[in-house]
This record gives C-alpha cells, structure tokens and sequence, in this order.
C-alpha cells in the first residue's frame, strides 16, 4: 500500500471528521494562473472544532503535514499542499455560534463565507466592513488568516481590525481561545494578532469574535477621469489631503479601462484613468462628502460620473468587481501581485511597474487600492504561449523589487504564501526575519502547519 494511501487509511480510522481522496480542487487556488497544483495525502473534512483538534493532533503525532484551507480563493499559493499532507478544510465549520445585534457583535466559525456573514449583519441594519474578492466563495477563516483587504479598507481597515477574538487549534493538537466579545484586551502578548493574518502557519482557526458597526444611510459613489497617471494621482492626492472620510479610494489605469470600459455603466472618455471615490454615512453626511468630492475631483477632471439611483451603484460595484475577470480573459494568462508602497510614492510605482511590462514586451494594466497605496499591476500573458508563460515569475519578481526599492511591501494582502516566501527575508531584514522564524519555532516547532509557506 502506497504512503499515500496509509496516510488517508489510517487518518480515517483515528479521527470522526470525514477523511476522503484528495481531488484537484483541493490541490489549488487561484495561483494556478500560474501553474501551481500541489499534491495531498488527503483531505479532511471535519465538522466541529472539536474533531480540528483530533485531526493536528493525529498529523502531529505522525509527523504529518496540515495545510488548513479556507474557500481557496488566494493568489499567493497559501491553501495549496506542496509536498504531501493533509489538507484541512474548514468549509463544513460554518455556523453562527450567536449573533448580538444590539452589542454590534458575532461569533462565526472559519467555513462561514464572507457573503452570508455581510447579509446577517446587513438585516440587522449592520455592516460588516471587510470586503475583499470572491465573496461567495471566501470564508472568514480565510479571510482572517490572510487579514484579506479590498476596497473599504481605506477607512474602515482590513479583516484584523475587525476581530476581537480567536478560537483556534494550535500544535500538538489544543483548542485554545484568545481574545472574546471584549472591547479592550491588554492581557499578555497579542497572539490573536500573531495568528490574524498568519497563513495557517501558526494555528488552525476554527471561529472568530468579530465587532460589527451600524449599516451607513447612503453609500454614494464619485468617479473621475483623468489624463493619465500625474493627473489621476493628482487627484488621488486631493481626497487624502483634504481629510474627508471617504469609504472607498480606488483606481484604474487608462489601459485597464480600455479593456473594462465597454461593460463600464456610463460613459468613459478615450485614454482616462479612473478614480473612484465613495461617500457614506448618514444622508446628510454623504451628501455633503460626495459634493465636497465632486469639487475636488472636478478640478482636472475629464469627465465625472456620479450616480445616485441604487441599481446604478450596485451596477458600478458589480463592474468593479468583475474587472480583474475581464481583464484576465484578454489573452488567456496573467501575472499579477500585490504590492503596496508608501502613498508619495503611488504615481512612480505605477508608472514603474507598468514599465515592467514594457521592458519584457507583454501588454500591462494596472489598478488597486489607491488610499492604501495597494498596487494590482497586471501582465498580460498569451494563454496558449508556453514561452511567455514562462515569464511569470520573473514578472512578479520585478514588482516586488519594485515595492522594496520604494520603501513597500511585496504583499498588501494576498499573503506571502509560497510565491513571495523568498521575498520576505529581503523585506524584513536579517534580524527581523530571525524572529519571525522564531515566532514559527514557538508555535510549530515540527514545521507541520502549512509547511513552506510563509516564511
């Protein structure tokens, strides 16, 4: 009988959760754009937290690998199994384990999906701010492991900022609790925060305390078109300094919008690059934000589009959204990261990192996060091209120089996963690495959660 085999054989056999085959959709994530599929012993399935625990304890025990997975939608190869192992899927843990909507607070677990949390908090007239991608198939689990963004981040933070306690399983298999329902929680180091954001390399987590806020009376959106990266930037560079507390700063590269533009809902001038900014908060409030919004953007504006009705909004969201799907069908292959610098330095990593793409002679387009200096430059491969292809890596290699050159991050919040684990030493420096590595020893001291990720 093979090792795989045995492993799968006797996991089954020790643990109550469901012990199944491994299947391709748990070999990847949305890395395999570049080609990354891994390989598992299997695949565990458990229902409880309980029966997380019974699972590390029987890998730890057996000196296997645990790969714990979310809804799989990363683009920094985190959730994939690299060498063999157990993939630890937490999508059958997804209750609610209570609900205060007049405390602003709930308590899910890992598998619930990012969608379903937001519409338990919206009928309740609450929100739930984090809003990164793929929020059908993402789970809060997931989403804390990574401390996932998106485009709200810019005032209402990402994902960590939003959890108020961790229930996780750590090595060699205990269920421990760190932080709760609780406002304040000085007690002790901060490893809810040592977890929020880890990759699954240093606990499992199971469920999560989250703090809500009340749902915004309006949410009304702002778009300017400018000409070209000065003038967008320019712009960019007005709504932060003015201190208006605008709900979403984004962009989107002329060139972006030129594939874009044709689902765009209204209309796009030739050659502008977008900024999208929102107001919200009461209707009082957003109506005098979006006005003070329309003023600044309509200094160099090429053309300002600013819609009111809800099925225009929601359409212009849903369009955003589904940028990075237009985009990536051009030519059937891409290369993309997500970098972030230092805000004065927005405009010349833009214009730098597009000019990657030039010097390796792939069409490029670029938007992002622009309140967070969180840059998403594409390039655009030839999907059946095997040569060009081929080019990945040395793509994504060029941004993240890119970001250290300019004082960033080679991760704004895909994670650093198995794509950039090479980068962060460079990021970190030789001290700081040192004890980041030691944080790992103190958690995992066989390397067994997530082995080769992140570090």
């Amino acid at each position: 009988m093979s090792a795989l085999a045995s492993v799968e054989r006797e996991l089954r056999a020790a643990v109550a959760a469901e012990v199944v085959a491994p299947t391709t959709a748990y070999l990847t994530d949305m890395t395999e754009a570049r080609g990354l599929s891994g390989r598992a012993d299997a695949v565990a399935l458990p229902r409880t937290a309980e029966e997380v625990v019974e699972v590390v304890a029987w890998c730890y025990a057996h000196g296997v690998g645990i790969v714990p997975r979310g809804g799989g939608t990363g683009y920094a190869g985190g959730s994939v199994p690299l060498d063999g192992g157990v993939v630890l899927s937490l999508e059958r843990i997804d209750r609610v384990r209570s609900f205060d909507p007049l405390l602003w607070r709930i308590e899910v677990e890992a598998g619930l999906r990012t969608a379903e949390l937001r519409r338990i908090a919206r009928e309740s007239g609450l929100l739930f701010a984090p809003d990164p991608g793929a929020a059908e198939q993402s789970q809060i689990g997931g989403n804390i492991a990574t401390n996932a963004g998106g485009p709200h981040a810019y005032k209402y933070g990402v994902t960590g900022a939003w959890v108020t306690g961790l229930e996780a399983v750590v090595p060699p298999g205990e269920l421990v609790q760190l932080g709760g329902p609780l406002r304040k929680d000085v007690a002790g180091y901060d490893l809810k925060h040592l977890l929020i954001g880890s990759e699954g390399t240093l606990g499992v987590i199971t469920a999560a305390w989250l703090r809500l806020t009340p749902a915004p009376e309006a949410a009304w959106p702002v778009i300017g078109f400018f000409d070209g990266v000065p003038g967008g930037v320019a712009a960019i560079e007005r709504v932060i300094g003015s201190g208006l507390p605008a709900a979403a700063l984004e962009y989107v590269d002329s060139e972006a919008m030129r594939y874009g533009g044709r689902s765009f809902p209204g209309e796009v001038p030739e050659g502008g690059f977008a900024v999208l900014v929102e107001a919200d908060g009461s209707t009082e409030e957003a109506a005098r934000i979006r006005a003070a919004l329309l003023d600044l953007l309509g200094e160099n504006a090429l053309a300002l589009y600013s819609p009111q009705a809800p099925q225009e909004i929601a359409s212009l969201w849903r369009w955003r959204d589904g940028l990075a799907l237009v985009v990536d069908a051009q030519r059937g292959g891409k290369a993309s990261e997500d970098i972030a610098v230092p805000l004065d330095r927005l405009g010349e990593a833009i214009v730098e990192s597009l000019e990657v793409g030039r010097r390796f002679g792939v069409p490029t387009c670029s938007w992002g996060h622009a309140g967070d200096g969180n840059l998403h430059t594409v390039f655009l491969l030839a999907g059946d091209d095997e040569e060009e292809l081929a080019l990945a890596p040395q793509l994504s290699e060029a941004l993240f120089e890119l970001a250290l050159r300019l004082g960033g991050t080679i991760s704004g919040e895909h994670g650093v996963g198995f794509v950039k684990r090479n980068w962060l030493d460079k990021q970190l420096g030789p001290r700081a690495f040192e004890l980041h590595n030691a944080v790992k020893r103190a958690f995992d001291p066989q390397n067994l959660l997530n082995p080769g990720k992140k570090a």
